[in-house]
C-alpha cells in the first residue's frame, strides 16, 4: 500500500533535475504518481553522472577490449592481466564540484571513492594520483582553493596510507568558477580473484557494511549533474565528509572477507549511495532487489527513507552473501569495529522494492531503471579549426634564455613541489620513482616488476581542435610511460566538459572522443573504465574541455628505468623526432606573445609508436638512463627540467636551417624524446634510428653549471631552478584574498 504524503509537483520535479519529459516518461513506466522517495531513486539513477545519458552513445566507440584485458568499463573499475597471476585494477573519477564548494572535503572524498572502487574489485590499492585545474592565480578564491583542495588530496590518501606517486596541477581563467579535481586509484589483486557487481542467486542476504548512514551528500549526484551559479555555495550540505581511518579498516574487512569465500557480488555505495548500488548489484545479476530500511545502521535520528536512500555517506559498502554464512562474515566486521547489518535480499521478480518498517515506500522495475535512463543524441557541431601558425610570423619579443626563465617560472610550469610534498609518496616501500618525473614508477610487491603510471592532457588543444587534441591526451600518456621505460598497456578516462546541450560543447566532447578512440587503436593501449563529469560551467562559462587521461604500462623490471635527470658531465644530447618549430597553441605563444591561437601540433600516430618504441627499447637494454619526452614548452622547458632535477648544464650550438630559434626551443612538435647518452654510444643509436626510418640527431653536450642557447645566450641553472622551484611556495605565502562567495 503507497502513501503519497507528498505531493508531487513539476517545481518538486525540477528540483530533482528531471525534464517534464523525463518525469513523464517515468511516470509511464511505473503506471502511476510516483512516491516521493520514488522520484528520488529516479532522480538518482537518471542524473547525468549516473546515467551518462548525454554520453553513453558516443562512448561505445571506444577501443576496449586487449589480450590482457580482463575487464572493461562497466564495472567498479578496469582489470588488466599484468603477468605471474596479477592484475592491476584502476580507474579515475572526478570529484569538481564538491571540491569547488567545500575544497577540503570534496578531494578527499574524491581520493576515498575511488580507492573504494579499487578493493571493491577485490585489489589492494597500493598507489594513488591525481590531476587538479585551478581558475586563474589571480582570481580572488584560486589560492584558498588549491590551500584545500591539496589538504584533502593528502588528508586523505595519507591517513588511509597509500602513496600517492604522481599527477599535474593546471592553472586557466576557464576554471575560475569550476575547478577539475581528478583522482585516480591503482591497486593490485590476483587474476582468480577478482569480484564483480552483479548479484546471483534468489533468496541471497544483501548486507550493509562499513560506517553508518547520515544526511550528508543527499543528492550529491544530482548536484554533480547541474551547473553552478552565484548560489552554489548553499549546495555546502550536498558535500560528503571523509573519514580515512574508517576506510582504512573497511578495506581491511572486505579484504579478509572476500578471502573467506563468502562473498557473492560486492559494490560500493559512491554516487546515488544505497540507490545506485543496490540497483546496480541486481540489474547486472538480472534479480531483483528487496530492502527493508529500518535494518540501515544510522548516525542520525529520525532519517526518512528518502534520505536514506540518497545519502552518500562516505566508507559504506554492500555486499551480497552466500546463505548461511552472515555470522563469519559479522564476526569479521565487528573484529574491525564496522556496521554489519543485513538488510534484504535478492528476489526473482526483477523488482527494486523498499519498505520501512512494514510499510512499502517504493516499487520499481529494476532492469528499466538503467536501461530506460534516457539517452540523447545531443546536437553537436564541429568546433572551427584555427590556422596553423607559421613560426616565422611569431616575433621574439625576448631573448630566448629570458623567455626561458619566464616559461620555466610561470604558473603552468613551475614546480608544483609545494602540492607533492604535501603528499605520503613512499609509504609501503614501493614506490621507485617519485612525482616530478613524466611518469611514477611503482614496485610489484617484491619485484622486480613494477607498474608506470602517469596523467595528462592539454586542454587548450583539445578546445583549438578536440580530435587532434584527444589524440594527442592519449599520445602524451603513452610517451609519459614509455619515457622510463613502461610498457603501456591499458587506460582510464575522466571526461570533464561544459554543458553537453550546447552544440559546440557537445562537439568538444564528440571530438576528443573520435582522437581518443583513434589513438588507442593505433597504440594498442585500450580504455578500461572512465567517468564523465559534464556541465562544468558557472553563470554560462565553461571549462577548457579536459579529458585527462591516466596511463598504466608494466616494467620488467623496475631497476632498468630512465629519470628526467642529467647524470653525467660529456654525455650527448640525442633528440627524437621531428622539429619544425610548431608554435600555435604553445605556452610560448600564450606566456611569450600573449596570444592563445593557433592549430595545435598535429599528432602522427606511427611516428609515435614507431619512435616511442624505439626509446624504449634504449631503456630496457641500458643504453639510455636519462629520458624526457618533449611537450609543454618544447625543447628548451625539457632541458631546462633536465638540468635542475641533475644539478648539470648544457649546450644546444644551433637551431637546424630552417626553423627560427625561438621555434626550435619552443615549440611543441610531439613525437619527441630528448635523450642523453655517453658520447660512445651516440654514433650506434643515431645509426640504429636511421635503419628504422626514426628521426635522430644529436642537438648538444652535457656539461657546466648553464644552458647555453643558439647565438650564446647563457643562463646558470641556478637561476632557472630558482624561478622554476620559487614560484609556487611564494604564491601560496603571499596574502590570500578572502574566499568569495
Amino acid at each position: 500500500m503507497f502513501r503519497n504524503d507528498v505531493p508531487i509537483t513539476p517545481e518538486l520535479v525540477r528540483q530533482h533535475g528531471l525534464t517534464p519529459d523525463e518525469y513523464e516518461r517515468f511516470r509511464a513506466l511505473v503506471g502511476r504518481e510516483p512516491t516521493l522517495t520514488e522520484l528520488g531513486i529516479v532522480s538518482a539513477m537518471w542524473n547525468e553522472h549516473c546515467s551518462y545519458k548525454s554520453s553513453r552513445k558516443h562512448l561505445r566507440g571506444l577501443p576496449t577490449s586487449a589480450p590482457w584485458v580482463i575487464q572493461g568499463p562497466g564495472e567498479n573499475a578496469g582489470v588488466i592481466d599484468i603477468g605471474d597471476g596479477l592484475a592491476c585494477v584502476f580507474k579515475m573519477e572526478s570529484h569538481n564540484h564538491p571540491s569547488f564548494i567545500e575544497p577540503y572535503q570534496g578531494a578527499a572524498t574524491g581520493v576515498g571513492g575511488i580507492l573504494r572502487d579499487v578493493f571493491t574489485m577485490g585489489a589492494r590499492p597500493i598507489a594513488a594520483l591525481n590531476a587538479l585545474r585551478f581558475g586563474s592565480p589571480d582570481h580572488p578564491r584560486t589560492r584558498h582553493l588549491v590551500s584545500g583542495v591539496v589538504a584533502g588530496v593528502g588528508g586523505y590518501g595519507n591517513s588511509f596510507g597509500v602513496p600517492t606517486v604522481g599527477g599535474l596541477v593546471g592553472f586557466h581563467r576557464r576554471y575560475d568558477g569550476n575547478i577539475l579535481v581528478n583522482a585516480m586509484a591503482v591497486g593490485l589483486a590476483r587474476t582468480d580473484a577478482i569480484f564483480y557487481a552483479a548479484a546471483t542467486g534468489v533468496g541471497n542476504p544483501i548486507v550493509y557494511l562499513g560506517s553508518k548512514t547520515g544526511r550528508d551528500g543527499i543528492h550529491g549526484a544530482t548536484m554533480a549533474s547541474a551547473e553552478f551559479d552565484d548560489a552554489s555555495e548553499s549546495k555546502r550540505p550536498t558535500v560528503q565528509v571523509g573519514d580515512p581511518f574508517a576506510e582504512k579498516l573497511l578495506l581491511e574487512a572486505c579484504l579478509e572477507l572476500m578471502a573467506s569465500g563468502a562473498v557473492i557480488a560486492i559494490q560500493d555505495m559512491g554516487a546515488a549511495g544505497l540507490t545506485c548500488s543496490a540497483v546496480e548489484m541486481g540489474a547486472k545479476g538480472d534479480l531483483g532487489v528487496e530492502l527493508h530500511l529500518e535494518n540501515v545502521p544510522t548516525r542520525e535520528e529520525g532519517m526518512t527513507p528518502y534520505e536514506m536512500m540518497l545519502s552518500e555517506s562516505q566508507e559504506r559498502m554492500l555486499m551480497v552473501l552466500k546463505p548461511g554464512l552472515e555470522a563469519e562474515a559479522e564476526a569479521i566486521f565487528v573484529k574491525w569495529g564496522l556496521d554489519f547489518a543485513v538488510i534484504g535480499h535478492t528476489t526473482d521478480t526483477l523488482r527494486f522494492v523498499i519498505k520501512h518498517n512494514g510499510e512499502t515506500v517504493a516499487d520499481l522495475p529494476i532492469k528499466e531503471l538503467g536501461d530506460e535512463a534516457p539517452l540523447y543524441d545531443r546536437p553537436h557541431i564541429a568546433n572551427t579549426h584555427q590556422p596553423v601558425i607559421a613560426a616565422a610570423s611569431v616575433e621574439a619579443s625576448l631573448p630566448n634564455a629570458e623567455a626561458l626563465k619566464r616559461l620555466i617560472g610561470s604558473p603552468e610550469l613551475a614546480s608544483k613541489r609545494w602540492v607533492y610534498e604535501q603528499y605520503d609518496h613512499f609509504i609501503l616501500g614501493n614506490t621507485v620513482q617519485k612525482p616530478g618525473g613524466d611518469a611514477a614508477i611503482v614496485r610489484i610487491e617484491d619485484g622486480p616488476k613494477g607498474l608506470a603510471i602517469s596523467t595528462d592532457v592539454t586542454p587548450r588543444y583539445c578546445e583549438a581542435d578536440p580530435v587532434e587534441g584527444g589524440r594527442q591526451a592519449v599520445a602524451e600518456a603513452w610517451r609519459n610511460i614509455t619515457a622510463v621505460g613502461g610498457r603501456p598497456l591499458a587506460i582510464t578516462d575522466n571526461l570533464n566538459f561544459g554543458n553537453p546541450e550546447k552544440p559546440e560543447v557537445m562537439g568538444q566532447l564528440v571530438g576528443c572522443l573520435k582522437g581518443i578512440g583513434e589513438a588507442c587503436l593505433a597504440l594498442d593501449f585500450p580504455v578500461v573504465s572512465g567517468n564523465v563529469s559534464l556541465y562544468n560551467e558557472t553563470n554560462g562559462i565553461g571549462i577548457l574541455p579536459t579529458p585527462t587521461i591516466g596511463g598504466v604500462g608494466v616494467m620488467d623490471d623496475v631497476e632498468r628505468h630512465a629519470t628526467i635527470a642529467l647524470k653525467r658531465e660529456g654525455d650527448v644530447l640525442v633528440l627524437i623526432g621531428r622539429t619544425e618549430g610548431w608554435l600555435g597553441q604553445s605556452l610560448y605563444l600564450a606566456e611569450i606573445a600573449g596570444r592563445e591561437e593557433g592549430a595545435p601540433p598535429p599528432v602522427d600516430l606511427a611516428v609515435e609508436r614507431r619512435n616511442g618504441d624505439f626509446v624504449r627499447s634504449l631503456i630496457v637494454s641500458g643504453i639510455a638512463d636519462t629520458v624526457h619526452d618533449l611537450s609543454d614548452g618544447g625543447l628548451a622547458v625539457g632541458l631546462a627540467e633536465m638540468a635542475i632535477a641533475g644539478g648539470i648544464g648544457a649546450a644546444l650550438p644551433a637551431a637546424p636551417d630552417g626553423v627560427p630559434a625561438h621555434a626550435y626551443l619552443f615549440g611543441e612538435d610531439q613525437g619527441r624524446y630528448l635523450i642523453s647518452v655517453p658520447a660512445e654510444a651516440a654514433a650506434d643509436l643515431l645509426y640504429s634510428a636511421s635503419a628504422q626510418g626514426i628521426d635522430a640527431a644529436t642537438v648538444g653536450i652535457v656539461g657546466g653549471d648553464a644552458l647555453v642557447l643558439p647565438g650564446e645566450e647563457t643562463i646558470s641553472v641556478a637561476e632557472l631552478k630558482a624561478a622554476h622551484e620559487g614560484w609556487f611556495p611564494a604564491y601560496m605565502a603571499s596574502q590570500p584574498a578572502a574566499p568569495a562567495a
